[in-house]
């Protein structure tokens, strides 16, 4: 969730006016704070669904506002405390900060986040799914009896023009859609500000184009039968009249159709600025590995994609690039031709470190060199002025009125206006003004999963591997542009067997022996570590294509250890008691299995299950009846987690502990 200010929204031609002179107020202020552990926190967001059982129907419940408000007057909750950033709702039984809740784009929707951050203990880490459980429990207490939090990535039916309870018709003045209405987006003023004005600098609607999944019956060329030829409510309606939807796509035209998705965030916050810039480095390239691992979406609008991931569709409903950023006209009125849209995978590198090679860096790179000069000439290195010049290339979406009145560099609203706009997969966030807050690292490119269990494994596993990173100074440098490949290779539909990426063959330092599972007569793999060297040699020869079976349980006879093995050694490093190790086992098997086939992802999970729906035939179409069904299947998966023996294709043996 981005910032929720207050105040006067200025429509597009005035927010541009608007730049961001905060940030090396800002920088200048934090560059030096220590902070004195390694905190982290995670973000869950859950669709709210209505179930109408007597006609086998399930809609998107737009009682986001209600159901907050419920919590927020729960005297029960808030009797032990309360008043945190959000609406915190007390404390639990062990007297941890109870979880806060906040509001997200979709009406629909709901985020929920611990009460307090997490520490760098193991018991932390053992106590991430309960309190995932306790969130999912107090949102559904305060639901009515026929609604769930579900945790599925997107709602197969969003676009139905019935799919929204209470209904509303579509084509408002915000969105200006032909499937989904304007009071589908949350009424704070930021969100359809938000869509509006992204539509009106594009000088046109936002254009999603899904490949459709071609199944024996499904027509050729498939033309999206949803699509009105013949609205004229908006000038925009001519978009597609004028050819926005593509043959074999399934069409999609409005910000909710990627801003109402949900997925799984992990924020971490460093000792200090070095290693925050080190984190945001080191983890880069493993989010496009992270989203194939997660792959949750092979649905929109009822049709079933060629896709398995959601990154790209919203990367597409938020696209504000004008027809001359994009190349589709010669640039007159613009600075820039711009290779990616504000929502798309990291684009920069920021850490000193020796072993960052220019060849990593994106040859094809723009940023504003105005601002990187007076930034270099305020003190900050290259590299970061780069990456945040890089930021301000995009103009502010959404300033208020009232901000324009004074420039209070005490502040970072018209800093925090342009960053949490500009939604790559990391996000590197500079302390806010005014508290303890340290230089935090944001990983976004994770889809949400269906199971609170699926969620605490893949949360306590990127911080294990970020423990990884950091104890054993790892080196995952990939050039960006392959990175950005590898994003792309992602999206593909089973991905994570099927496909290839790009990746660095051996992040140890080049001078010592490799993981192995022999050296301590124990079948962990053990390492041994010292300072690497400057890498030298041509940079495509530190890198190959791989597996992600490969890149998470390794290939020992070629020298790439593997993400598991290197976890697997750091906790050997620290000597975790044995209890805890078993714990923390469940979920590194999670991984291990969905890396090698053994237990599938949700987009498989759920392309079988519309498969074998007797209702299904075989033309990509999922209709009301399937939907309803699969709806009610993953709610069952939910509760059990495959302790009832159904949905073991996803979670195995994980699972068989109470």
């Amino acid at each position: 969730m981005g910032l929720l200010a207050v105040g006067t929204p200025l429509d597009w031609p005035e927010a541009k006016k608007v730049a961001g002179h905060q940030l090396l107020a800002i920088w200048r202020k934090a560059k030096g704070k220590e902070r004195d552990a390694l905190l982290w926190g995670d973000e869950i967001e859950y669709l709210v669904i209505s179930f109408e059982d007597a006609g086998r129907e399930v809609k998107l419940s737009l009682r986001q506002a209600d159901i907050l408000e419920s919590l927020a007057n729960d005297a029960e909750l808030l009797k032990h405390g309360g008043g945190v950033p959000g609406l915190n709702v007390g404390e639990d039984q062990d007297g941890r900060p109870a979880p806060t809740f906040h509001p997200e784009f979709g009406r629909f929707m709901l985020e929920a986040t611990p009460g307090a951050p997490w520490g760098i203990g193991f018991k932390d880490l053992l106590d991430v799914e309960r309190d995932m459980k306790l969130r999912r429990k107090i949102a559904k207490d305060h639901m009515y009896a026929n609604e769930f939090p579900i945790t599925l990535t997107t709602f197969p039916l969003l676009g139905d023009r019935k799919s929204i309870t209470p209904f509303y018709p579509p084509s408002g003045p915000k969105l200006r859609s032909q499937f989904v209405p304007d009071e589908i987006a949350n009424p704070h003023i930021r969100f359809p500000t938000l869509a509006a004005n992204i539509r009106s600098r594009r000088g046109r609607k936002v254009e999603l184009n899904v490949p459709v999944f071609r199944d024996e019956k499904t027509p050729r060329p498939f033309k999206d039968p949803t699509v009105d030829y013949d609205l004229h409510d908006w000038p925009e309606d001519d978009d597609v009249r004028n050819g926005a939807a593509k043959d074999d796509c399934i069409y999609m035209d409005a910000m909710a159709f990627g801003m109402g998705s949900c997925c799984l965030q992990i924020t971490f916050q460093a000792k200090n600025i070095e290693e925050g810039r080190k984190m945001y480095d080191q983890l880069s390239p493993l989010g496009p590995i992270l989203l194939a691992l997660t792959a949750a979406t092979p649905i929109y609008k009822g049709f079933l994609a060629d896709t398995d991931v959601r990154w790209n569709q919203i990367s597409r409903a938020v696209d504000d690039r004008t027809p001359e950023e994009l190349g589709e006209k010669p640039l007159e009125h613009d600075r820039w031709r711009l290779p990616k849209s504000r929502y798309a995978s990291n684009s920069t590198y920021i850490s000193q470190d020796r072993r960052l090679r220019p060849e990593y860096l994106d040859p094809d790179l723009v940023v504003d060199e105005e601002l990187k000069a007076r930034l270099v000439d305020g003190g900050m290195d290259d590299l970061l002025a780069s990456h945040f010049a890089h930021l301000f290339i995009r103009d502010p979406i959404v300033v208020f009125a009232e901000d324009l009145q004074k420039l209070d560099l005490e502040k970072s609203d018209h800093f925090e206006n342009l960053q949490s706009t500009n939604w790559q997969h990391m996000r590197f966030k500079p302390p806010p003004p005014g508290n303890d807050t340290g230089w935090r690292v944001e990983v976004r490119p994770m889809e949400i999963q269906i199971t609170d269990f699926e969620n605490a494994a893949f949360a306590v596993f990127v911080v294990l591997i970020t423990r990884a990173i950091l104890s054993f100074d790892l080196n995952f440098y990939l050039p960006i542009p392959r990175t950005t490949e590898n994003m792309e290779t992602a999206h593909r539909r089973d991905a994570v067997l099927n496909d290839k990426f790009y990746f660095r063959r051996n992040p140890l330092p080049p001078q010592q022996p490799k993981v192995n599972g022999t050296s301590s007569g124990t079948s962990t793999p053990q390492l041994q570590y010292s300072r690497p060297s400057t890498p030298t040699g041509p940079v495509e020869d530190e890198y190959e294509l791989m597996t992600v079976d490969e890149i998470i349980n390794g290939k020992l006879d070629d020298g790439f250890p593997g993400l598991i093995p290197l976890v697997e050694s750091y906790l050997d490093s620290v000597n975790v008691d044995v209890e805890t190790r078993c714990e923390l086992a469940q979920y590194l098997e999670l991984i291990k299995g969905r890396a090698n086939g053994s237990l599938w992802t949700a987009a498989k999970w759920i392309r079988h299950y519309v498969a074998e729906h007797k209702e299904y035939k075989r033309d990509s179409v999922v209709t009301d009846g399937v939907v309803y069904d699969l709806v009610k299947a993953a709610e069952r998966v939910t509760v059990h987690e495959g302790r009832d023996g159904y949905a073991k294709e996803m979670l195995g043996k994980c699972r068989e502990r109470a």
